[in-house]
């Protein structure tokens, strides 16, 4: 499956929730991964008519090798641990639990960053489609989901472009449902599904960061 970039990635997977036999979407809202997932969500709630807004999770990545993850944690307190990562590396819960409250600062700042001071919409009862560019080992989806549904949505479905099949299959137990357009059986990393595979979507570029929130269809393109 061939994406052109993560616009292109997220109107063809708008496409696909259009399809799916997902049920009613009860006053559905978007929520967008940053950064990569920003832009995927933008157009899926442009071809929904939802609002969007920015949902922060983030990695907790392993001493000295921070691209590691050894976990996640999400604002509204959720933690997923990754128990076997951790054995491999030979570090404790304690340890975890240290890099965990590091993150939580840059969590913060980022929710910051990314909303301005504005809260998270109403989720209550309402159907939450949470979007990322992808999932290559799925904590930080996983951690997102988890927090989620402290705010009693009526379901959570976890939409993105391309997946490794097994994170795929194991947040379907996480999540409500999970929408997802490719699994390449080599897919390693959220960089392997556009133009003739998925590596673009890895790309970053001023697409990349929050943009402003449609609350309806767009009228073109590039309204």
């Amino acid at each position: 499956m061939r994406f052109h970039d993560r616009h292109d990635a997220g109107r063809q997977l708008a496409e696909r929730l259009r399809q799916e036999q997902l049920g009613p979407l009860v006053a559905p809202v978007v929520l967008a991964l940053p950064r990569g997932g920003v832009p995927v969500g933008y157009e899926v709630a442009c071809v929904l008519g939802a609002p969007l807004e920015v949902f922060v999770a983030r990695k907790v990545g392993a001493p000295h090798q921070p691209e590691f993850g050894t976990g996640a944690i999400a604002e509204g307190g959720a933690v997923v641990r990754d128990d076997e990562v951790l054995r491999a590396l030979d570090l404790t819960v304690d340890d975890f639990d240290r890099l965990a409250a590091a993150q939580q600062v840059e969590l913060y700042r980022r929710v910051r960053r990314y909303r301005h001071g504005r809260p998270l919409p109403p989720l209550e009862g309402r159907s939450v489609i949470l979007v990322d560019d992808g999932l290559a080992t799925g904590v930080t989806a996983e951690a997102a989901v988890r927090s989620l549904r402290a705010h009693a949505p009526a379901r959570v479905v976890l939409a993105v472009p391309a997946g490794a099949p097994d994170t795929v299959a194991r947040l379907r137990l996480v999540a409500d449902e999970v929408v997802c357009l490719h699994t390449p059986i080599d897919f390693i990393a959220v960089g392997g599904g556009t133009s003739g595979s998925a590596r673009r979507l890895t790309r970053r570029s001023s697409n990349s960061s929050p943009m402003p929130l449609p609350t309806g269809p767009r009228s073109g393109p590039d309204s």
